[in-house]
């Protein structure tokens, strides 16, 4: 499935524009969004969970703290069951993605790339898989900060928008090219400046 012509400079990629990001925005983004952060909620700066990457392998994704508390640990919930609990500088980082950049940090450690399927719990990665077999295949890929499904569907509130999601990500597996990615990033950028995030 995998092309190798495709596979490492895309690796390269990742790296180089992952570096970029850290050293030119997260560097005075993290201090910025800490500050906003601890001033609304005196919370922590980051959170991560447990997502499922490349080959099933768990790791921790990271993103900038967005609601207050925690979510439970036993009992996943889609983003539509927290919504009471987004902060108010979490809503406005919702809206343009600004919440996914601590992400570049687990493409700089190889856990995700800057394009793949959206990296997703075990719980409803079972659900999509039990209602879509194929989608199985999509472990043989690195999750990514952005994907085909996230811009043309974006986030899920429940399984059957999840559905339609994955089938979005499918179209992406059976079209792997370095191509492709860049204009999924391109389109991505484009959502991010328009605010279409949420």
């Amino acid at each position: 499935m995998h092309k190798k012509r495709y596979i490492f400079p895309k690796r390269v990629f990742d790296v180089v524009l992952a570096l970029i990001v850290i050293v030119t925005i997260l560097s005075w983004m993290v201090p910025l969004i800490a500050l906003l952060i601890f001033i609304e909620s005196k919370d922590k700066t980051f959170f991560k969970q447990k997502r499922i990457g490349k080959n099933g392998k768990p790791f921790d994704i990271y993103k900038f703290k967005s609601m207050t508390g925690n979510p439970p640990v036993n009992d996943p919930l889609l983003s539509i069951d927290e919504s009471a609990r987004i902060t108010k500088i979490g809503r406005f980082m919702r809206k343009y993605r600004i919440d996914e950049f601590p992400q570049f940090i687990n493409v700089l450690k190889g856990e995700m790339s800057i394009v793949g399927p959206r990296p997703e719990r075990q719980f409803f990665l079972d659900d999509v898989i039990a209602n879509i077999p194929r989608y199985k295949k999509m472990l043989n890929l690195k999750p990514g900060i952005t994907s085909l499904g996230q811009i043309k569907y974006g986030y899920a509130d429940n399984l059957e928008q999840m559905l339609k999601r994955a089938r979005y990500d499918l179209i992406y597996l059976d079209n792997l090219n370095f191509w492709t990615d860049i204009k999924v990033i391109l389109s991505t950028i484009l959502i991010v400046f328009q605010g279409k995030g949420r």
